[in-house]
């Protein structure tokens, strides 16, 4: 508890609450500040419980805040009819597990009050829905509700993407850079070909050569997305043909007698439910609702009111105490029914936690049922396909790990290049610098020799040779590349078509094999799911028995155990008494005296002659106390008396020894 208490402190001092609170001024609050320091951290919570409680009325203080708890999955530890008086009067041990619960979770609790205020459902009563304008307008609200529910986790994804801003910039500013880049080269390569003849018509035939690859890329990508549509309709087709298959041969194997045990089963867990379950869940709404209307209904509660039916409780808890132990004193009858009262209120435990673990079973099926219908319509929605399982979901991922694998390749190649890159620019770097140094050393030269510029003139006329050189030689390469790659690509276009020719052949025949294939392991599948099913079914029917036998088992030995314990404490007691008597009418003195009885009045002489002599020294002690203390001062004013003799005696000879010193001082003047 004071863990507890020293985590809301911490807490309640930090942001955004700033309460300044120790554990002794938090520990003192009244129950009214304590309702509000709740009242704060729900509203930083939910902001629609800013209010101030003191202008609000109890009651509706306390459905308020039992709402938003509600809301937020709160589940209180103890009775709810407790909880909700200890909310009416500020009690601690209440509002401190509140406190502790919320201000440990309070980031992903405000996630959960701001979905609330979107996804609570309002509850419209069945008689309001046949009303056509309502019954559409609650639809536009569901279709809205799932509306937001989808957006709101398509923008928890983008969040957690981990895409930020600087990344973006980023991106950006290198795109327009190797933008410009390109529009540097393009410019390069346009004053290029410009000098070269007929370049307009060569451009133009460049152009429709790239126009006609794309045709051809958007042709192949069609053709693959259609081939895709119809493998994905095939593979539906045999996936209804393998579920009405399933059906059919269910439907023959089907036994009266499987049928009619399956709808007994059934019939049994709603009867149970019917008569069992929910009669004793409604009572206890019932009695809570009462209980509640009852509180509800009676005026507001003072201090004095509150102590007296403490006052109350606590009578009647000693009441039921007392009862319950004389009922153990006199019922020995019901001793020995209460062990089979147990057990029977322990399966009855068990057969309502298993009734309400089938029916969230149940209701989790559903639920999955619901969410897979969902995912499958949205992934068609997306990309038109089935969702990928079993082997295809198989081939997929080992399709992406070839990729992956490729990737990684590829980017150390690119690690390396990038590395090699920097080298080479070091070395380009130099080799400038040397460079540099050359040309000044010759510049020098020339200047000596007075042909200063003759190296620059030099240069030059190379590189405008080199450069009429390089321009004759691509205007015939580039001829002569480009009727060479036509001729390339028909080749290409042919060999491809040559070769792909038997590998279709041999492609169709394996295709229908495939078929065959795989609708036999579908039907293999199916027999051996069900049979695992089966077997799943009966283990956990024996792992449950024997987990039932051995409960009952340990509960037999506890039983057992305790039992004897109590059987040998009580033979215990029995031979002591025993003992006892026969020590007691004992006629040997000896032996009698040997009993507790004669032990304990023996003991008692003893302490009752040891009192009277203490009484007796006590008296002695009291009479001469006067006399005694008269005494004592008087030895005490002799010791002073002694004590100041002796001060003067030291004082008089140190006076002596003095004089002594000052006299021989003299003497010894007078010689010299």
């Amino acid at each position: 508890m004071s863990d507890q208490l020293k985590f809301i402190v911490e807490r309640l001092n930090k942001e955004p609450f700033k309460k300044n609170y120790n554990l002794i001024t938090f520990d003192s609050l009244e129950p009214v500040q304590l309702l509000q320091v709740l009242n704060d951290v729900l509203a930083e919570i939910d902001p629609k419980n800013s209010v101030d409680i003191r202008e609000e009325m109890p009651d509706q203080t306390v459905k308020r805040m039992l709402s938003v708890l509600g809301i937020l999955k709160y589940k209180p530890p103890g009775d709810m009819s407790t909880f909700r008086q200890g909310l009416v009067v500020g009690s601690k041990p209440v509002i401190h597990p509140v406190l502790y619960w919320l201000l440990q979770k309070i980031n992903e609790l405000k996630k959960r009050a701001y979905l609330a205020r979107y996804l609570v459902k309002l509850e419209v009563p069945a008689e309001f829905l046949q009303d056509d304008i309502v019954s559409e307008t609650n639809k536009q609200y569901e279709e809205l509700m799932d509306n937001f529910k989808i957006l709101h986790k398509e923008c928890e994804q983008l969040k957690s993407s981990g895409f930020s801003t600087s990344e973006i910039r980023r991106d950006i500013s290198a795109m327009e850079e190797e933008k410009d880049q390109l529009m540097k080269r393009v410019e390069r390569l346009k004053k290029r070909v410009e000098t070269v003849q007929n370049h307009q018509r060569m451009l133009e035939i460049a152009r429709q050569l790239r126009v006609e690859k794309e045709r051809e890329e958007y042709l192949a990508q069609q053709k693959q997305t259609l081939r895709n549509q119809l493998d994905s309709t095939e593979m539906k087709l045999q996936r209804a043909q393998q579920q009405l298959k399933n059906m059919r041969h269910a439907a023959a194997d089907a036994k009266p007698e499987g049928l009619m045990k399956r709808l007994e089963e059934e019939m049994k867990f709603n009867s149970y439910m019917v008569s069992e379950k929910l009669p004793k869940e409604l009572e206890s709404k019932k009695h809570t609702l009462s209980l509640l209307q009852k509180v509800a209904s009676e005026p507001e509660m003072d201090q004095s009111d509150l102590t007296e039916l403490e006052t109350k409780i606590h009578e009647v808890n000693l009441e039921i105490n007392q009862l319950i132990e004389k009922r153990m004193r006199n019922d020995p009858m019901d001793d020995k029914l209460s062990i089979f009262r147990q057990q029977a209120a322990i399966i009855a435990r068990k057969k309502e936690t298993k009734a309400e673990e089938l029916q969230e079973a149940k209701e989790e099926i559903s639920n999955l049922e619901k969410e897979i219908a969902q995912k499958s319509s949205q992934a068609r929605d997306i990309d038109g396909s089935e969702i990928l399982r079993g082997d295809e979901f198989k081939r997929y991922v080992s399709k992406l790990r070839g990729k992956s694998s490729v990737f990684k390749k590829k980017r150390q190649e690119l690690a390396e290049l990038g590395a090699e890159c920097g080298v080479l620019q070091r070395t380009e770097q130099i080799l400038k610098q040397r460079h540099e140094s050359v040309q000044q050393q010759l510049q020098v030269i020339e200047q000596k020799r007075g042909i200063s510029g003759y190296s620059d003139t030099q240069e030059e006329l190379e590189r405008v040779s080199a450069l009429k050189s390089e321009v004759d030689e691509m205007k015939g390469r580039t001829l002569d590349d480009m009727s060479e790659m036509v001729k390339k690509l028909n080749s290409i276009i042919a060999n491809k078509k040559s070769a792909l020719a038997p590998v279709i052949q041999e492609l169709r025949p394996l295709r229908q094999k495939c078929q065959e294939l795989t609708q036999e392991y579908d039907e293999k599948k199916a027999q051996y799911d069900s049979c695992a099913a089966g077997l799943e079914s009966n283990r956990s029917k024996l792992e449950q028995d024997v987990r039932g036998l051995h409960e009952e088992c340990s509960q037999a030995e506890s039983q057992y155990h305790y039992i004897n314990l109590m059987k040998k404490g009580v033979e215990v007691l029995l031979q002591r008494a025993a003992d006892e008597m026969k020590a007691y009418v004992s006629p040997d003195s000896q032996e009698r005296r040997k009993s507790i009885r004669e032990q304990y009045t023996r003991n008692i002489s003893e302490q009752e002659n040891l009192g009277k002599k203490l009484r007796e020294k006590q008296k002695t002690v009291r009479e001469s106390h006067a006399p005694n203390m008269k005494q004592v001062k008087m030895w005490r004013d002799l010791e002073n008396l002694m004590e100041c003799k002796k001060m003067c005696f030291l004082k008089q000879q140190n006076q002596g020894s003095i004089g002594q010193v000052i006299q021989e001082g003299g003497e010894d003047r007078l010689i010299l």
